[in-house]
């Protein structure tokens, strides 16, 4: 019984740190609300990903991805299944 709580505490945080933790690294690397910080490692992604494509940033890149979620947040469907992996991960420890 002790052991199915525990498994269940473990997967509550797992779950709330891959959560909360996700959009706080991604704005760390620069990618925010008011758009790609000067001097980031987000501002070097987008010159990369601009020079390999031609002068832009393709729909869907990485660099789009992760500036969308900078700017907007996760959308319901990522929380969840975040949510999800980060609970079978904190189980398995």
């Amino acid at each position: 019984m002790l052991d199915s709580l525990v498994t269940l505490a473990r997967a509550g945080i797992a779950a709330g740190v891959a959560f909360v933790g996700i959009p706080v690294v991604v704005g760390a690397a620069g990618f925010t609300g008011a758009g790609i910080a000067a001097g980031t490692l987000a501002a070097k992604m987008m010159s990369a990903a601009a020079v390999a494509n031609g002068g832009g940033v393709a729909t869907g890149s990485t660099v789009a991805v992760l500036q969308s979620i900078g700017a907007a947040g996760l959308p319901a469907a990522a929380k969840t299944v975040i949510i999800g992996v980060g609970a079978a991960v904190g189980a398995l420890l």
